[in-house]
């Protein structure tokens, strides 16, 4: 049993410490990310589209435009990048939010339970800036 987290939640963590990697009030054009990254552009913007809606970064569209961070690096987990580009970290279906209760009582649940909390507490407690180079 593994806890799979896709190219989406992945790449997102990389932008996103990309962009904790440059200057704070510099617009960082995604052309640029996707070059340094060596990701496709197009799958970024949909990527880009997701962190920006819901405020952890700050886009400018046009000449000059680009993506940064709208909080400071420390002031991000990792947790909730990926919950927001993952949808859930739970590591069982039964766990997912809104899932219907099993129908047989599953003896190994609280293993799953236990699981999902240690690998949410896990990524809650490192932050972007935990990942740039010292």
């Amino acid at each position: 049993m593994a806890v799979m987290i896709s190219s989406r939640g992945r790449y997102a963590l990389r932008v996103m410490t990309d962009l904790a990697g440059q200057e704070p009030e510099r617009l960082v054009p995604l052309k640029e990310i996707a070059a340094r990254q060596a990701l496709s552009q197009k799958y970024l913007e949909a990527i880009m589209g997701t962190l920006s809606k819901n405020g952890l970064v700050t886009g400018q569209h046009g000449k000059g435009g680009g993506y940064r961070l709208s909080r400071r690096p420390e002031d991000y987990s990792l947790g909730e990048i990926l919950r927001l580009t993952e949808g859930s970290l739970a590591p069982v279906a039964c766990l997912e939010e809104g899932a219907a209760p099993c129908a047989h009582p599953c003896p190994s649940l609280p293993v799953w339970e236990k699981l999902e909390k240690l690998v949410g507490d896990y990524l809650d407690s490192v932050t972007l800036a935990d990942l740039l180079p010292k």
